[in-house]
């Protein structure tokens, strides 16, 4: 192989070689790529379980509300002291049936954000599926003034209007 050549077969490999590229390391678009979070794998989950359920595919919501509780005890881990997390760790273990660990994760992200409006309107669905009205009502009165869906929503369940998301 001749010199010019060889040198036209190196310039291509490193023109076509991403991690060769100006400015790359080893991705597109000449940035590093953050690493996937727990959370964000969890949240994934989630929403795969939430499409699953409304084929009314419950094993395969069930499994994938499962999964996304192990990667939300890791990000907790990590990262404690996250209503978000708390609140998502609550969701998942009331869509499993586990009320008594689905409250834990409310009241504790309640005592970081007493107004965090999901943990309100969640934690009163698992008061009214659990019998405890009134204080589904105090988790209502909490939301009042959030001129939000999430009111909306608690009030139409407290009231018998609208099926809870138990």
């Amino acid at each position: 192989m001749t010199y010019k050549k060889l040198l036209t077969v190196l310039l291509f490999v490193l023109i076509t070689n991403p991690a060769f590229s100006a400015g790359s390391s080893g991705g597109s678009g000449g940035g590093e790529t953050k690493p996937v979070s727990q959370y964000e794998i969890a949240v994934k989950m989630i929403d795969k379980a939430k499409k699953f359920e409304k084929k009314n595919k419950t094993d395969k919501a069930q499994k994938h509300y499962k999964k996304a509780i192990a990667h939300l005890l890791k990000h907790n881990k990590k990262f404690p002291a996250d209503p978000d997390t708390l609140n998502y760790l609550g969701f998942t273990h009331r869509k499993v049936g586990d009320y008594e660990n689905a409250e834990i994760y409310y009241s504790m992200g309640l005592e970081l954000d007493p107004k965090h409006v999901g943990i309100n309107e969640y934690m009163g669905e698992l008061f009214v599926v659990t019998n405890r009205l009134d204080k589904a009502k105090e988790r209502l009165a909490v939301l009042k003034d959030c001129n939000c869906k999430e009111y909306k929503d608690l009030k139409l369940v407290i009231e018998g209007k609208k099926e809870s998301k138990y």
